[in-house]
């Protein structure tokens, strides 16, 4: 595998990361770069905010392509679905980056912390951090607040963004032909989007048929 960063070392001496992943697209740069670096590390998959169950099967298959690819354990979490709708109530109509997206962080991190203590990982961490389409300070803050609840665990705060991270993270859905997620996942980021897409005079999304590398429309942006 060729090295894109330098080499990576986990934060407070840790030894073991359990690597909370969104996506494909979003994971794939950050797992590169840990398997370069030498470090133990495992995907842990749990995204109950991401709706209807076909975008949900879609991003996950991706993950776990890729995953298998390089030989990196993957742990498939409970589509803890009804769970997050109850939590969302009251925040459905707050915006993207707002209190809604703050308790969805929460809540997949909390389960990530609770996973990395009863199963032998030291550190944890995330790739959602490296979408632009995020708020970095809002998912760290979320992660080290999850961390906290654990003696011996610690969230790794990297910013997967710089020196190339996101331009790296593009060629290799690209190269990977990663499944195209036009939303950020939950029911409510889907509303959104495709009222404002129609509103700019454009179609609403079509789930399941865009394709990085494979259109030219796909080529240039990371949900």
């Amino acid at each position: 595998m060729t090295v894109f960063r330098e080499k990576l070392e986990l934060p407070e001496g840790g030894k073991k990361l359990l690597l909370h992943s969104c996506c494909a697209p979003c994971s794939g740069e950050v797992m590169e770069a840990i398997i370069s670096s030498g470090i133990e590390f495992s995907i842990f998959f749990h995204n109950p905010n991401i709706h209807p169950k076909t975008e949900y099967e879609l991003r996950k298959q991706e993950n776990i392509r890729f995953a298998e690819k390089h030989n990196i354990t993957f742990i498939d979490a409970d589509y803890d679905v009804d769970n997050w709708f109850e939590r969302a109530k009251g925040m459905e109509m707050e915006p993207e980056r707002g209190v809604r997206c703050t308790m969805c962080f929460d809540m997949r991190f909390e389960r990530t912390a609770l996973y990395a203590f009863e199963n032998g990982f030291d550190i944890i961490s995330s790739s959602l951090g490296i979408s632009r389409w995020k708020n970095m300070e809002q998912i760290n803050d979320s992660g080290v607040r999850a961390a906290a609840h654990y003696d011996g665990i610690t969230y790794w705060t990297y910013n997967w963004r710089k020196k190339g991270g996101s331009s790296r993270m593009l060629e290799i859905s690209k190269s990977e032909q990663f499944y195209m997620q036009e939303y950020c996942g939950c029911a409510y980021s889907l509303r959104d989007t495709n009222k404002w897409r129609m509103e700019n005079g454009r179609e609403k999304i079509k789930l399941g048929e865009k394709y990085y590398g494979s259109s030219p429309s796909a080529n240039d942006t990371l949900r």
